[in-house]
């Protein structure tokens, strides 16, 4: 599924399930909520904390709702995610192409 693709899946749910979009600025904070559950499962996985009994462990999950409010906050802005990403992979190439490279902390 392609970008695109991915955020008129979530207009005909939205149209077809969900009544309407949330506001812009629930939806900006639904993001921030479903980031620090990512975050808290990354804590306990890969740092030092532990899972508590019955606590979420699906990261996977909690990145495609994190993607979900994205694609959400893209719609309701206007936003075409595949120009943005394209332009962003851009970006990032013409000013990073040879910075990590010449990273010595990124050596191994």
């Amino acid at each position: 599924m392609t970008l695109s693709e991915a955020q008129q899946s979530v207009d005909n749910w939205i149209r077809t399930y969900g009544v309407r979009y949330f506001s812009e600025l629930t939806n900006m904070a639904c993001l921030t909520e479903e980031v620090g559950e990512l975050a808290r499962i990354m804590a306990r996985r890969y740092g030092d904390q532990s899972f508590k009994a019955g606590e979420k462990t699906d990261l996977a999950d909690e990145m495609a709702d994190i993607l979900w409010v994205l694609l959400c906050l893209a719609n309701q802005t206007g936003t075409d995610l595949t120009e943005a990403f394209r332009r962003n992979l851009e970006k990032k190439t013409c000013r990073d192409s040879t910075r990590h490279l010449q990273n010595p902390k990124l050596k191994s």
